[in-house]
């Protein structure tokens, strides 16, 4: 299977390839819509290789139009091939119309919807609205959906998941399941973040052999990434490294009741490379507290003093895993805040900092969307129906590199794109995750990756790493543990 590009682009976006791509281009629309249908229908075969009966609902756009194409493709490959068609087909126009005609041309009856069921079938292919939506799916459209996710049937999407907002991966209303989609021209943001995921299925991709001009007219301001990009950072170490090379991390956590999460993050520090690492926590469990991973050094600080001397054997403070809200916690985040060093901030701190809020430029903050909310004041649906808007508004009014946490986490700096990883799974839906990535982070960025750099390959790292531990052994029950011996093979790759 191809593998997807990098550049990610908003429904308007798209909208403009394709408007060069027929006008100056020189790619008609016919064209480009017989290349849609074609790559759509190539990837039905070849993902349901037994896949005999096929039901095209088609909306009255161009997305129809694909459909209709991917119908004839259908017939002609002696499959048995129905069309339910959803609006008034008295609109149809153009291009689409003319799929049309010519499907008609080979005795296919296009039904009005509603007239004959959506099963039984071995394939259902959502030609309905594609990224020509506007506004909430309403009428019509809204029942196909419905009728489209109660069938039980495997879903095959062209372009976009119908009634799924392109550009915040948000339902509009309601939005089709699809086992599959192929996206045309270019990758839609929506597709791998918000509920995107959960709408799109497994996506694939076909660029309709546009001129490559097509694509120096959008500059993306999302970019995806993911490990295969770039584990090339990841380079041979010198054959007379020491520990003194690879720098020191301190983590600042594990308030009583809570000491599993500096833990975690002390680890992952260590697997990522991070040459020493050392826990600054409560006094009363520093003793025991690295029983199970003796190279950790941990400590116990209850002062300023004690404080001072760890922060100056280190390159970086990551804190908040376990950290709590206590007075103890606010002595602590005041302390690092203070140090001069970069942070990574996380968890409590961060909520900490929701209190008093600062901006600065040498920092990772690392929220999940209940946090980001916190930080923005804003609720958390927000945040989750506009993940783009609410990452920028963090890294405006914080600075430094943010990465909103989630399916498609995002990492913003202070300049354009934006970055998200396209790799995890809800396996990671579980405790400790998030103290793990503050441990990866932290530990690149003690072996002098830049704050960029670090989030970066920390999100990737993380992301991969839980990808590996669930396809091994499944993604319910996966536990943040469970990644570390996964990230100390990525972070050497072959």
């Amino acid at each position: 299977m191809p593998t997807l590009p990098y550049s990610l682009y908003r429904g308007e976006q798209i909208r403009a390839l394709d408007h060069y791509a027929i006008h100056t281009g020189g790619v008609s629309g016919t064209v480009l819509m017989e290349r849609a249908g074609s790559a759509a229908f190539n990837e039905l075969r070849r993902r349901w290789i037994k896949a005999t009966r096929i039901i095209v609902v088609c909306g009255i756009g161009n997305n129809g139009g694909d459909g209709f194409v991917l119908a004839r493709l259908a017939k002609e490959a002696d499959l048995d091939v129905r069309v339910v068609q959803v609006g008034d087909i008295n609109r149809l126009h153009g291009d689409s119309l003319a799929a049309l005609q010519r499907l008609q041309n080979l005795d296919v009856r296009v039904e009005p919807f509603g007239s004959i069921p959506l099963i039984p079938c071995d394939v259902l292919v959502d030609a309905l609205l594609g990224t020509g939506l506007k506004g909430e799916v309403r009428g019509q459209a809204a029942q196909a959906i419905a009728v489209i996710n109660q069938s039980g049937q495997a879903v095959l999407a062209l372009d976009m998941p119908s009634g799924l907002d392109a550009d915040s991966g948000m339902p509009r209303g309601l939005a089709v399941h699809a086992h599959c989609t192929v996206s045309f021209l270019g990758l839609k943001r929506g597709l791998f973040t918000g509920d995107g995921p959960n709408y799109s299925g497994s996506v694939v991709f076909h660029d309709l052999n546009v001129p490559d001009a097509t694509y120096q007219q959008q500059i993306p301001q999302v970019e995806r990434i993911d490990y295969a990009r770039f584990k090339s950072l990841l380079k041979p170490r010198a054959r007379q490294a020491h520990k003194g090379y690879f720098g020191r991390v301190l983590i600042i956590g594990g308030e009583q009741g809570f000491t599993g999460a500096a833990r975690l993050a002390g680890e992952a520090a260590l697997r990522c490379g991070a040459g020493l690492v050392s826990l600054a926590t409560r006094h009363a469990h520093a003793a025991v507290l690295n029983a199970t991973r003796p190279e950790l050094m941990v400590h116990g600080v209850e002062d300023d003093k004690a404080f001072q001397t760890l922060a100056e054997r280190a390159s970086v403070i990551a804190i908040g895993p376990g950290l709590g809200q206590g007075p103890w916690a606010k002595q602590l985040f005041d302390l690092a805040m203070e140090s001069g060093l970069p942070l990574v901030v996380d968890a409590d701190a961060l909520n900490l900092l929701a209190q008093q809020p600062s901006l600065r430029s040498q920092w990772v903050l690392t929220p999940h969307e209940g946090e980001a909310a916190r930080l923005l004041g804003r609720a958390s649906h927000e945040v989750h129906e506009d993940r783009f808007d609410a990452v920028m508004a963090l890294q405006k009014n914080f600075g430094g590199v943010v990465v909103l946490k989630g399916a498609g986490s995002l990492i913003a700096s202070a300049d354009l794109p934006l970055w998200l990883c396209s790799e995890g799974n809800p396996g990671m839906a579980s405790g400790g995750m998030g103290d793990v990535l503050t441990g990866t982070i932290a530990g690149l960025i003690a072996q002098k990756f830049d704050l960029l750099a670090a989030a970066q390959l920390g999100v990737v790292l993380h992301a991969a790493a839980a990808d590996a531990a669930a396809k091994a052994a499944g993604e319910r029950g996966l536990l943040a543990s469970d990644l570390m011996s996964w990230l100390r093979r990525l972070i050497n790759p072959a």
